[in-house]
């Protein structure tokens, strides 16, 4: 169902989509295909925007994280869908279902809503690190692993999972050093733990990067000690994109394994708020870039079903009562079908 916008009136959709991300290209791709009217929303910041390749993609490994997006945006566009660069800068109920104010002061309307607009990766606050990003300076081993295997790294803890995350990446090297910066020793479990898979543990806070033509070469301590090193490893905190949420109730929580926060959702991304959706990274701060599509994809089908047990409803009531407010759906539903074919 979607009105025209030229005389003045919001526009209004099956689904808003927040975020063009893996996640909202894989939704918007499965409405579309479902001939639902979908508008996705993208502010232009993916996460992993600042890496030169993405792994662990079946078929698409090694592939840049751009290509991805390219490709998925065109695949959308094929079925209808619409993806409109801009930001959402809130969102509220509306009757049975939602307006979304966007940053140019237009609105539009939707059915229903699907938030995928993921995180931001706050990262320690050490000087050179950030420019290395997704670079030299990495996060997870599934990821960068392979690229960096046999090589001297470090682990940068910045908490209590430091130790964990020292012997994840243990797997992809024997030449392994843990940082424990401005973090307590470990315990003597954990430390015995470390030892035995001969990974190495400095004392001292690190106060910058060595840099040498382009590339990591070492971290430099407090203490001017220099730790030779080719990549460093570090647990940025993720911070949910989700402030557009607010004026629905909807807000973050600390998520159960200490990394970040997110939204709480059921098995298909629906939030505690009847007609909200959220998927990837704003669901999970964990999932990789097909974990994201799958939650995509996943909450897609669920909107579908439940945009179909709607239309439902309203047509039983229409056909007991040609003359009820009902009868209305048949109208809405009579443009959205004009509008698929085209008319």
């Amino acid at each position: 169902m979607t009105e025209n916008s030229r005389s003045g009136r919001s526009e209004l959709y099956d689904v808003v989509v927040v975020g063009a991300g893996p996640a909202g290209l894989s939704a918007a791709l499965m409405l579309g295909r479902a001939r639902r009217s979908v508008l996705v929303v993208d502010e232009g910041r993916p996460r992993n925007a600042p890496a030169a390749h993405m792994h662990g993609f079946l078929s698409r490994d090694g592939v840049p994280p751009g290509d991805l997006l390219e490709a998925g945006r065109t695949e959308v566009a094929g079925y209808g869908g619409e993806v409109r660069a801009g930001r959402v800068v809130s969102v509220v109920r509306n009757g049975d279902g939602f307006a979304a104010e966007l940053g140019s002061g237009r609105t539009v309307r939707a059915r229903r809503l699907l938030a995928t607009a993921g995180v931001t990766d706050d990262l320690p606050d050490l000087p050179g690190l950030a420019s290395r990003w997704g670079r030299d300076v990495v996060h997870c081993p599934y990821c960068h692993g392979w690229e960096i295997r046999d090589q001297p790294i470090g682990i940068l803890a910045t908490g209590p999972l430091g130790v964990q995350q020292a012997l994840l990446f243990r797997q992809w090297t024997d030449r392994l050093t843990l940082l424990l910066h401005t973090t307590a020793r470990p315990t003597a479990e954990k430390a015995e733990q470390l030892a035995a898979r001969r990974i190495t543990v400095v004392d001292g806070e690190v106060a910058g990067l060595e840099v040498t033509e382009d590339r990591l070469s070492g971290v430099r301590l407090r203490s001017g000690e220099q730790i030779p090193l080719r990549a460093l490893a570090v647990a940025p905190q993720p911070v949910p994109r989700a402030d557009f949420l607010t004026g629905l109730g909807i807000g973050p929580t600390a998520h159960p394994s200490g990394l970040g926060a997110y939204i709480a959702t059921d098995v298909t991304g629906l939030t505690a708020v009847p007609g909200v959706w959220v998927a990837g990274n704003l669901a999970d701060p964990n999932a990789n870039v097909l974990a994201s599509a799958v939650s995509g994809s996943t909450a897609a089908g669920a909107i579908n079903a439940d945009l179909i047990a709607e239309d439902t409803r309203h047509a039983v009531r229409a056909q007991r009562d040609p003359f009820s407010s009902a009868s209305e759906a048949r109208v809405c539903e009579k443009v959205l079908g004009d509008r698929r074919h085209g008319l």
